[in-house]
C-alpha cells in the first residue's frame, strides 16, 4: 500500500488524510513563495540559517545519545554509588527548562570553563607557550550545542534504561550460561533487542530536538529563527516572516517523523523475518 511507510492515523488503521491535508498547504505556500517577490526575498533569507539549525540538531543530538548511554549504563550498575549519581543527574538536568539551561551554561558554564581552562594551563601561558583564553573565544554555537546535549541526555539515558530493561532476564541469563561476557552480552543479546523499545522515543527526541534548537536564537545565533527574527526587525513583516519559518520548520519535522516512521517500520520486518 501507498501509506504503509507513512504515520498513520489512528489505530484503525485510517488513511493519513491529515498528512495529504498538509502536502496541499505546503505546495500551495511554496507556489506562493515562488511567485511572489516578498515570499521569495523572506524565503531565502530564513533558509540561510538551514545550515546552522541542522548542524546544531545533528551535533548535539548524537552527543546527547552518547552521554544519555553513558548515564543508563551508571544508572544500572551494580555500584550504589555510581547509580546514585546517574540518578541524580537525570532528576536535576530533567527538572531545569531547556531555555534556562541555554542561559546558564552560555552565561555561567561557559565562563567557568574558560577560568578553569587557564587554570589549568597557567604555567604553559606564563612562558609564552600558549594564550589565555577569553571568554568570546567560546563560541555561542558550542555553548549552545553543550546545553541541548545536557538537556536531552538526560531523557534520553530515561530511554536507553527503558529499553534495556525491558528484555527478558531469561536471555541474559543464557548468555551467561554460553560464557559470554558483560561487554559481549550487551553488544549481542541485549541491545539488538533493545533498540526495537527504544527507537521510536529516540527518534521523536530527534525530532524535538529540531524544534529546540530554535531556542539558540537567543544567543544570537544565526539559525532559521534568527535569520527570520532579524528579517522581521527590520522589515516589520511579521506575519510573511514568521509564516515562512513555520514552513520551514514543518517541513523539516514533518519530513523527519515520515522518514523515521518509515524506517521504524522496515527495521521491525527485518527483525520479524
Amino acid at each position: 500500500m501507498a501509506f504503509q511507510t507513512l504515520p498513520q492515523g489512528d489505530q484503525k488503521g485510517d488513511r493519513p488524510w491529515w498528512l495529504i491535508a498538509f502536502v496541499v498547504m505546503a505546495l500551495t505556500l511554496g507556489i506562493v513563495i515562488f511567485v511572489s517577490d516578498l515570499y521569495t526575498q523572506v524565503f531565502n533569507t530564513v533558509v540561510k540559517g538551514l545550515g546552522v539549525t541542522v548542524f546544531v540538531t545533528l551535533i548535539g543530538f548524537l552527543l546527547a545519545t552518547a552521554l544519555g548511554l553513558l548515564i543508563a549504563l551508571l544508572g544500572m550498575s551494580d555500584h550504589m554509588a555510581l547509580r546514585q549519581v546517574a540518578r541524580f543527574y537525570v532528576e536535576v538536568v530533567r527538572g531545569i527548562p531547556i531555555l534556562v539551561l541555554l542561559f546558564y551554561i552560555a552565561f555561567v558554564g561557559a565562563p567557568a570553563l574558560v577560568a578553569l581552562y587557564n587554570l589549568v594551563t597557567a604555567p604553559l601561558i606564563s612562558i609564552g607557550l600558549t594564550d589565555a583564553m577569553v571568554v568570546r573565544d567560546f563560541s555561542l554555537m558550542w555553548r549552545a550545542i553543550i546545553a541541548l546535549m545536557i538537556g536531552y541526555s538526560a531523557f534520553i539515558a530515561e530511554i536507553f534504561r527503558a529499553g534495556i530493561q525491558s528484555i527478558d532476564k531469561g536471555q541474559i541469563e543464557a548468555a551467561k550460561a554460553l560464557g559470554l561476557s558483560r561487554s559481549q552480552r550487551f553488544r549481542l543479546v541485549v541491545f539488538p533487542q533493545a533498540i526495537r523499545v527504544i527507537f521510536p522515543p529516540l527518534s521523536n527526541d530527534f525530532v524535538a530536538m529540531v524544534k529546540d534548537s530554535s531556542l539558540v536564537s537567543v544567543l544570537g545565533v544565526a539559525d532559521i529563527t534568527q535569520m527570520g527574527k532579524v528579517y522581521a526587525s527590520g522589515s516589520f513583516r511579521f506575519f510573511e516572516t514568521y509564516s515562512i519559518v513555520a514552513y520551514v520548520y514543518l517541513v523539516l519535522t514533518i519530513g523527519l517523523s515520515i522518514l523515521l516512521r518509515g524506517f521504524e517500520q522496515r527495521m521491525r520486518t527485518r527483525m520479524r523475518d
